[in-house]
């Protein structure tokens, strides 16, 4: 169950990192969705990896958002140079 609650809340932190920086996304938004995903799965493997907090707190949420904003940008930058 544990990954299946990073995949939703994958899928709201990319709709609120989509939200957060508007624009044109090269893949659409089921794209958009797919690195909201990878973003809250990195940053909560790496986020409880490192113990800055535990299963459940809200800093987990708030990870998964910087994580699929930081995935976002490095994908925006990686599509315009091609």
């Amino acid at each position: 169950m544990d990954l299946l609650g990073w995949i939703v809340i994958g899928l709201l932190a990319g709709a609120l990192a989509k939200l957060i920086m508007p624009g044109r996304d090269p893949g659409g938004c089921i794209v958009t969705m797919l690195l909201g995903i990878a973003g809250a799965l990195l940053a909560g493997f790496m986020g409880r990896l490192a113990g800055l907090y535990a299963p459940g707190q809200s800093a987990g949420f708030i990870a998964a958002v910087l994580g699929a904003i930081a995935i976002l940008i490095v994908y925006r930058f990686l599509a315009a140079k091609r």
